[in-house]
């Protein structure tokens, strides 16, 4: 049995989301060195080592969303007998929208190392590409797919502060970015990404709406968009702060209870999110004469 530096550990490795040349070095000495190689589909695992031109040196079976729970232990075994499982999917990182979440949570479970060899994200990608703010976000996955189930599940994001990070397939995107414009705003910024490091890359960014009305333009035209589908939509925009005018009366009321005036204007001021002088000012000028 070969040994390499994961030996006795499951590796999470990121196959190219497009572009064979974004494979790295330690992907290529993975597939040729792993005991075994977990593939969420054999063929394309076949065809992906022909174009980086590297045999597949270890045992190589099927690891997808229907036996990735019946197959895990028989992975594991391997893990703890001191091999190494390469595991890999069509496409991006396992265990991200991708079999793999069950392994790395079993070998947990065993006490078994997990590691990764990193690469390509259709995730990261899109959200460094949509322009929109990259430092904190959140990924939803796929969109349900039935009409009401995608509304419901739209609106509750609705509030979401982060920027948004969505799949969607090619014959469902005019609906669900329809349904995005109206469960966030025809206004609120986005960016549909699709065929990520491929020839026909193509990032499309605006509102909502504007967003929504050139798919279904391009869609009724015979030009729908096409490929692998990334959609970023930036997040809730920060509730505006109410006026002097509205807090003034909260603190004058409060301070007629009893309550000391610069405690008051300092815990009302603090949830606003306004100025602690500007409202003790106010407060002040608005104190009747004596």
């Amino acid at each position: 049995m070969s040994r390499v530096p994961e030996a006795g550990s499951v590796v999470l490795a990121a196959t190219p989301i497009g572009n064979v040349e974004d494979a790295s070095p330690r992907l290529l000495r993975l597939l040729s060195d792993a005991d075994v190689v977990a593939a969420e589909d054999t063929r394309r695992l076949h065809a992906l080592a022909g174009r980086l031109g590297v045999e597949v040196g270890g045992r190589v079976v099927s690891y997808h969303e229907h036996n990735e729970r019946e197959r895990a232990d028989d992975l594991l075994d391997v893990v703890a007998d001191g091999g190494t499982v390469l595991v890999v999917t069509d496409a991006g990182m396992p265990a991200v929208s991708d079999p793999g979440f069950r392994l790395v949570a079993r070998a947990v479970e065993r006490g078994l190392a997990v590691t990764s060899a990193p690469g390509a994200s259709a995730v990261l990608t899109a959200l460094a590409l949509s322009g929109l703010p990259t430092d904190r976000f959140t990924f939803d996955g796929f969109v349900p797919r039935k009409t009401g189930d995608r509304s419901r599940w739209l609106g509750d994001l609705a509030g979401e502060r982060r920027t948004m990070v969505f799949f969607e397939s090619p014959h469902r995107i005019v609906d669900t970015l329809a349904a995005m414009a109206d469960a966030f705003g025809a206004e609120r910024p986005g960016a549909v990404c699709r065929e990520l490091t491929k020839v026909y890359e193509e990032v499309l960014r605006g509102p909502l709406g504007e967003l929504a009305a050139l798919a279904a333009e391009r869609a009724a035209a015979g030009q729908g968009l096409r490929g692998e589908i990334c959609v970023v939509v930036g997040g809730a925009p920060a509730p505006e702060a109410p006026g002097l005018d509205v807090l003034v009366p909260r603190v004058q009321e409060r301070v007629d209870a009893g309550e000391r005036l610069k405690s008051v204007v300092s815990e009302v001021a603090a949830a606003a999110g306004v100025s602690k002088r500007d409202l003790y000012e106010a407060a002040l000028a608005a104190r009747p004469a004596r």
